[in-house]
């Protein structure tokens, strides 16, 4: 297995800032504040239905400018987990099955469907005039073509290969009906299909130029690619006879936009400056230190919003290390940290600060847990104590037995800088306890990780539409093996949580489900795997003469197919 490659893939978000699209310079949010377009209804975290569908009919023209942080490495969305595949795949590619405003299953090229009362049969009934933008058909055999690139050795799948685990083949019942078997019930199959590192790619392209698939990739999507030269930008031009959005969206016929021209920019400055200076209209990912300033300008509109799943995490431990193998060490080192001073430091007022395991706004979060591993220097000193590290040394570290209570977390190197993993450092020590901070490139990350080669890693989320999201991030089967990229990167394995997730993605009841992923949060509080900061953001700034942008149901983040730019800048 090539886990260099694994590293390019990768949607870690390096506490360094920058690098693989970080939460620090990234996010979502609807309008010019969280406040006014956020809202609770019963257990979930909404926005306005009207952020998800168009509500008014575009002028066709123009090239839209936009910058982004970094690169995917990789337009194959089968084969990464990188988190600008968000919005890219919605730019390109279609998915079987899209989310309502609701959260609720929708159709797309799936026009409708089918489960077996056992759970294990999906049957799936789809458009019949789809077309990819080589020409093939989208029918019942691109699907099972699909799902098994996305599942082959070769792909390397860190997200889509794991997602589809359960299935185990398909057949054609007509062109235009396919039937997936699954060797177990999976409630979640319907949201992973949703999402865009799923999405449905031309099965000519994966037959015949599957090595090709990286830097030409073939969608059914709104735009096609131009050209796309990694590390420096991508070019789409508009397909003129796309005619099957999701329904949800309310928009029919072709995107507005001509062409939109993508150019990476890690450098945060550098990419509020050339907004504000109108060389770009759109930057994905609007620096927190700057949103005040971009607020302040009338030019500009300003976009803020939660990601579902799982929310940022500071520091994931590798419990099968010391000294992170003792569970009461990393419940004090989760009561060390101080959330709220990180949070400001690292998003300047933009990020909520989090002590739990699951994002607000994702179904079945249990608000009940969300100060069990609240910020308290006492109480961690008390576990510490508790856990015999009762001495300590000249330099004021906690010792035991002549060993001091140390160990080293990984932090990948990036173009941007963060002050967060100095900041847990600093907080680690007024406990006693040493943070060495090692600063490593991707590659040899990668093979760290590979290699269970780490006490901790620092930062890292984990986005999906569902909260099986917590299986994929905590499951003992998710540890990476030799028949799997693993997400598991705390390398937890715990009977309970596993029962409870395994359990939780073979239900259907509601009921069942609330009570089955409130006792996995809760158990998550226990076991502390790792330590929450704040929530996962999207941000997004552009010029106010853009018009028609609305938001992905799964991923919260920016939807193209429905902008377009007013009078006089449709050149």
């Amino acid at each position: 297995m090539d886990f260099r490659r694994l590293a390019l893939s990768l949607i870690m978000l390096p506490l360094l800032g920058g690098g693989l699209a970080s939460v620090l310079e990234a996010g979502n949010s609807g309008g010019e504040s969280e406040n006014s377009n956020y809202r609770a209804s019963g257990d979930r975290f909404r926005y306005p239905a009207r952020d998800y569908s168009e509500q008014s009919g575009g002028t066709p023209g123009g090239t839209l400018k936009v910058s982004v942080a970094s690169d995917t490495g990789n337009l194959d969305l089968h084969s990464i987990s990188h988190t600008n595949a968000e919005w890219l795949g919605r730019i390109l590619y279609d998915n079987l099955v899209y989310l309502d405003e609701q959260g609720e299953i929708s159709p797309w090229l799936a026009k409708s469907w089918t489960v077996s009362p056992d759970g294990k049969t999906y049957t799936f009934h789809l458009l019949d005039d789809v077309t990819f933008s080589d020409g093939s058909k989208f029918n019942a055999k691109a699907v099972l073509v699909n799902l098994e690139h996305m599942r082959d050795p070769a792909t390397k799948s860190p997200l889509a290969a794991a997602y589809i685990d359960p299935y185990v083949d398909g057949k054609v019942v007509d062109e235009y009906t396919v039937q997936l078997n699954l060797r177990e019930a999976y409630t979640p199959f319907l949201n992973v299909l949703a999402q865009s590192w799923l999405a449905m790619e031309s099965p000519k392209a994966i037959r015949e130029k599957p090595k090709e698939l990286g830097e030409a990739p073939v969608g059914s999507g709104p735009f096609v690619v131009e050209s796309y030269t990694r590390q420096q930008g991508i070019k789409f031009v508009r397909r003129k006879d796309y005619n099957w959005s999701p329904a949800i969206i309310k928009h029919s016929g072709p995107a507005y936009l001509n062409r939109i021209e993508i150019q990476f920019v890690p450098e945060a400055t550098v990419r509020y400056a050339s907004l504000t200076s109108g060389q770009f209209d759109f930057t994905i990912d609007a620096p927190p230190q700057s949103i005040a300033a971009m607020r302040s300008d009338q030019t500009l509109v300003v976009d803020r919003r939660i990601r579902q799943g799982n929310p940022f995490r500071g520091i994931i431990f590798n419990t099968s290390k010391p000294p992170f193998d003792e569970v009461t060490v990393r419940r004090a080192v989760a009561a060390a940290i101080d959330r709220e001073g990180i949070a400001q430091l690292a998003g300047f007022g933009e990020l909520e600060p989090k002590a739990d395991f699951l994002a607000a706004n994702t179904r079945f979060y249990d608000p009940a847990f969300q100060n069990v591993l609240r910020y308290d220097v006492a109480e961690a000193n008390r576990l510490l104590d508790q856990a015999g590290w009762t001495q300590k040394d000249g330099a004021g570290f906690r010792s035991k037995g002549g060993e001091r209570l140390s160990a080293e977390m990984l932090v990948l190197q990036t173009v941007s800088t963060s002050a967060v993993p100095a900041a847990i450092q600093s907080d680690l020590k007024k406990i006693g306890f040493e943070l060495k901070l090692v600063q490593i490139p991707l590659a040899q990350y990668a093979d760290r990780r590979a290699a269970n080669n780490y006490q901790a890693i620092g930062g890292g989320v984990w986005h999906t539409n569902t909260p099986d999201g917590l299986y994929i991030v905590y499951d003992s089967n998710e540890i990476t093996s030799n028949r799997r990229i693993g997400q598991n990167i705390s390398r937890l394995q715990d009977s309970v949580l596993d029962d409870l997730l395994q359990r939780a993605r073979q239900s259907n009841d509601p009921k069942d489900l609330a009570d089955l992923y409130s006792k996995v949060q809760k158990r998550l509080t226990e076991v502390v795997p790792a330590v929450p900061l704040y929530d996962n953001y999207s941000i997004v700034g552009y010029k106010s003469y853009v018009k028609g942008i609305i938001f992905d149901t799964s991923h919260n983040t920016p939807i193209f197919t429905t902008a377009w730019l007013s009078q006089g800048k449709r050149l």
